[in-house]
């Protein structure tokens, strides 16, 4: 008997970190070209990759947008904003042969001529560069020209490929408002592209800790058998900023901190944190994974949504001992707005891992601050030798953003005659460890869409559960009879007090950043 031939293949995603995907010729048609995610993010993240040696020789831009422009104003726009925004310095000769990879295509997002006249100018570019009939939309417009631009671009046949060509599509958040919405907005997509094909993009997911999440849990063997209720006493998940609206009241008084934030990057943050092993590294494995976790949150009556979720709003204060006007005298905003610009929730996931592990997340505008983080909080060891008197508990962190990195604290002997125990820090900085920095999220997901790997991204799943757990928080505030209480929190302050009172009921304060 051959016993080799009985054996089954080799599962490649199996063994250790799959190989990754590489990044294909194509061109890059940016909707909303003009604006400012493709001249503050987009763009330096392309140059970026090309500093870097990371992009094929054949990727074009085609920036695709209402005004006026030739070729030559347009690159001259984007090399003023990559020049300010890049991460890194730009090179004259690298920027001018990167220069040459763009284009400008002016037309109106609801004109169908525009469409056809997009195609042709591909088909030539396709025959002078190389791209291979290899397209990538990216929808950097408002939401409200998403509609149209895909209704278009099936009429053009730009959704369709030849043998062996792609065409995808990123769009970026907010992906929907609500679950209607999201639900409507998925349809219009289907209709013109494949879910295979689509790639709903959050920027959270490209940053590099939020990617070693999984590698930090089931890599290592001595947090792997610790990740559960015998040992975790609470997680906390905090997005900070010192900023206000800064010009986008319009968008902000219809959004608020729970839609803007808390749907999308903070419950992606706790989907990798909470979610189970995959079965392997495919995008659908992990993504699987992702949405049991927002399925099995604990969903709230209209009653416990006051005592589960504080919202709150900044007042006048000081930011870095500057003055700052309240988000009611911000320009746009309504002076008796009700928008949330703080969010505080205890959350709970209904699963053996996570049964009645308390998950407090915050996020909030006017703070102290600007930081993302996670924070494991693990139970305490048994009071018998060395915990007689009360000491904090150990508790590692995941910074996420400005200083990516891991830090965990123990408890360790004062140097001394005297026996006294302090807690200390262990701690890992990407930059410093790995000798360069990481690169930006764009750059990542970019790359990513590029390759055909979806594992970042949302699915359309994911999306609509996230919604389905916000929707009634939402409703209640928004309810004419016991809607829960608005809180004010002066600007420079953690939020209102009774963000501090909903850990302070069960014992418990957030951790310091």
């Amino acid at each position: 008997m051959n016993r080799a031939a009985d054996q089954p293949e080799p599962n490649p995603l199996r063994e250790g970190l799959s190989a990754r995907a590489v990044p294909q010729p194509c061109t890059i048609v940016i909707f909303g070209a003009t604006g400012d995610l493709t001249h503050r993010k987009l763009v330096p993240a392309l140059y970026n990759l090309a500093a870097d040696g990371e992009l094929p020789l054949a990727v074009e831009i085609v920036g695709f947008a209402r005004r006026p422009k030739t070729d030559d104003e347009f690159r001259s726009d984007l090399e003023e904003a990559t020049r300010k925004f890049s991460r890194q310095s730009v090179r004259d000769e690298i920027w001018k042969n990167f220069a040459q990879s763009i284009f400008y295509h002016q037309s109106e997002f609801e004109d169908e001529s525009g469409y056809k006249a997009l195609a042709k100018r591909l088909d030539e570019i396709d025959k002078s560069h190389g791209t291979r009939g290899n397209r990538l939309f990216y929808f950097a417009a408002s939401p409200d020209q998403f509609e149209p631009i895909l209704k278009n671009l099936k009429n053009a046949g730009l959704n369709q490929t030849c043998k062996g060509s792609w065409a995808r599509v990123i769009i970026e958040k907010p992906f929907g408002s609500d679950l209607a919405s999201a639900r409507e907005l998925n349809s219009v997509v289907r209709n013109s592209f494949t879910e295979e094909q689509t790639y709903r993009i959050d920027h959270f997911l490209g940053k590099e800790t939020a990617q070693n999440i999984l590698v930090l849990r089931f890599a290592n063997a001595i947090f792997a058998p610790l990740w559960n209720t015998h040992y975790i006493d609470h997680v906390q998940i905090t997005a900070a900023e010192t900023l206000g609206v800064e010009g986008r009241a319009g968008y902000y008084e219809t959004a608020g901190a729970l839609r803007d934030m808390v749907q999308n990057h903070l419950l992606q943050l706790l989907c990798l944190t909470a979610m189970e092993p995959p079965t392997d590294l495919s995008a659908d494995s992990i993504r699987d994974e992702k949405v049991k976790v927002v399925r099995s949150l604990r969903r709230w009556s209209h009653n416990a949504i006051a005592t589960e979720v504080v919202r709150g709003q900044y007042a006048k204060g000081a930011i870095n001992g500057e003055p700052v006007v309240g988000y009611r005298q911000e320009k746009n905003v309504n002076p008796d707005s009700q928008t949330e610009t703080f969010v505080a929730l205890r959350l709970y996931i209904d699963t053996w891992r996570w049964a009645e592990v308390p998950i407090y997340m915050r996020v909030g505008k006017r703070l102290p601050k600007s930081a993302t983080d996670i924070s494991i909080h693990f139970k305490k060891a048994p009071a018998v030798l060395f915990n007689k008197d009360s000491h904090d508990l150990n508790v590692l962190v995941i910074r996420i953003q400005p200083d990516e990195g891991i830090s965990l604290r123990i408890h360790a002997k004062v140097p001394g005659t005297s026996f006294r125990i302090e807690p200390v820090k262990m701690d890992f900085h990407y930059g410093t460890s790995f000798g360069k920095a990481s690169p930006e999220a764009y750059e990542r997901l970019l790359l990513d869409a590029m390759s055909g790997d979806a594992t970042l991204f949302a699915r359309r799943d994911e999306v609509e559960e996230a919604w389905s757990f916000i929707d009634p928080i939402e409703e209640a505030w928004h309810a004419k009879k016991n809607a829960p209480e608005l809180f004010f929190y002066p600007a420079g302050s953690w939020g209102p007090e009774a963000a501090d009172d909903l850990l302070a009921r069960d014992g418990r304060s957030w951790r310091r950043l």
